[in-house]
């Protein structure tokens, strides 16, 4: 039995999808864990699972009707929705989604997380397509950014015959995430007291006032680095390219435009106990400096503009003969053949961990949602996560990272 879900309470919320099946294992798992669990049903999640198989694994009442007259005699949805340490969906299909981010209240469980203040993880779980599709991808922005925790979707097999991100988080991932939310709630602060630099984003080097040589990054993978990092308990400094992205809440943003503006700002924000590179610098610059004018086509040809190298930020800093970061973290985005690459980056930036990840464009990375990365160590051994949210990649990381400052 783990301490952090010991005596908790869980609401749990089934949605309407043949994953439902998982949540009685769910129930199981994080009964085991030490937590109670009340069940709420949908009407969906009640042609896949029956309430009676639910409550007999939770040991009390499932809930299924908004309008239960023995319940709502006592004003039931209010209550359900304030006794209790935490909401998980699973699982939370795209409807259910949608009509969370929308505010909806047309059933019990719908009424029960608009009217709660507990924190909410949800396990979303649907088709590939339907989790691709920009009406999922708006939805769970507007979830994020109320303060949503999700874990998962994995990639895998779908019921149909496809497959790929859509598959929901398997029980035990999804009680882990769940004592990880907790534990934060609770203050377990693992990085408290401890100072996190973060770079984030592109950088832009100017041709002339109008075009630039830049990479494609969103600073999503960054800024969600940063948001883990302050929610770990650190002093959180992020440094950021042009991105269009909101602040992290709780985190010092100092932005920049180019490779060695971002330099002079990471020099600037040490000492530091944690510095991750999660910015995608440009590598190259035009050599000559950009001037007020726009270059104009005059129909000879291309202007000739010499390239010269940008400072190389990781390995500047991962080389410092004094004041280097305790812990340096990098990060390798990579088209082919991966891990070869990361662990000849990691011996010849001299930093302590490499994060690498497919940036192909079949891999999605770049401006999505999702992230696949392998964490390369000096000794050259690989740990390989599942594809997951950019969220997950950032709160595993910190863990990850705290663990290793702690050891």
């Amino acid at each position: 039995m783990t301490e952090t879900l010991a005596q908790r309470r869980v609401l749990l919320v089934i949605g309407g999808g043949i994953a439902a099946y998982k949540a009685l294992d769910l129930i199981r798992r994080l009964r085991e864990r030490g937590a109670s669990v009340c069940p709420v049903l949908t009407a969906g999640a009640q042609e896949f699972v029956t309430p009676l198989a639910a409550a007999a694994l939770a040991g009390e009442r499932a809930h299924t009707n908004l309008f239960d007259r023995a319940s709502e005699a006592e004003i039931g949805h209010i209550k359900l929705a304030r006794q209790a340490d935490a909401v998980v969906v699973a699982p939370a299909t795209a409807n259910l989604m949608a009509r969370m981010a929308g505010g909806h209240a047309a059933d019990l469980a719908t009424t029960v997380l608009l009217a709660t203040t507990l924190p909410i993880l949800i396990a979303p779980a649907m088709n590939v397509q339907m989790w691709a599709h920009p009406a999922t991808r708006r939805n769970r922005a507007v979830l994020e950014g109320d303060g949503v925790r999700i874990v998962g979707p994995n990639a895998g097999r779908m019921a149909e015959p496809e497959s790929g991100p859509g598959r929901m988080a398997e029980p035990n991932e999804i009680a882990d995430a769940l004592e990880r939310m907790l534990g934060q709630q609770a203050g377990d602060r693992p990085l408290a007291g401890r100072r996190v630099l973060v770079t984030s984003g592109p950088t832009h080097e100017p041709i002339d006032p109008v075009r630039y040589i830049a990479n494609r990054s969103s600073g999503r993978q960054g800024h969600a680095i940063a948001a883990a990092a302050a929610a770990a308990g650190a002093a959180v400094t992020l440094v950021s390219g042009p991105v269009a992205l909101p602040d992290p809440p709780g985190v010092a943003v100092v932005r920049v435009e180019t490779a060695r503006q971002m330099l002079e700002a990471v020099e600037a924000a040490l000492p530091a106990d944690i510095a991750v590179f999660a910015a995608a610098v440009a590598d190259w610059r035009p050599e000559q400096e950009a001037g007020s004018k726009k270059i104009k086509k005059d129909g000879t040809g291309p202007a000739p503009m010499p390239l010269v190298e940008n400072p190389d930020i990781l390995a500047t800093i991962a080389r410092l003969p004094v004041g280097r970061p305790p812990l340096v973290v990098g990060f390798a985005a990579e088209t082919d053949t991966v891990v070869e690459h990361a662990r000849a980056k990691i011996a010849r930036k001299g930093c302590d961990l490499i994060v690498a990840n497919d940036v192909s464009a079949e891999g999605g990375v770049m401006g999505g949602a999702d992230n696949t990365v392998h964490l390369i160590r000096r000794d050259g051994a690989v740990e390989t996560w599942p594809r997951l949210g950019k969220e997950e990649v950032a709160r595993r990381l910190v863990a990850h990272v705290a663990g290793l400052l702690a050891g």
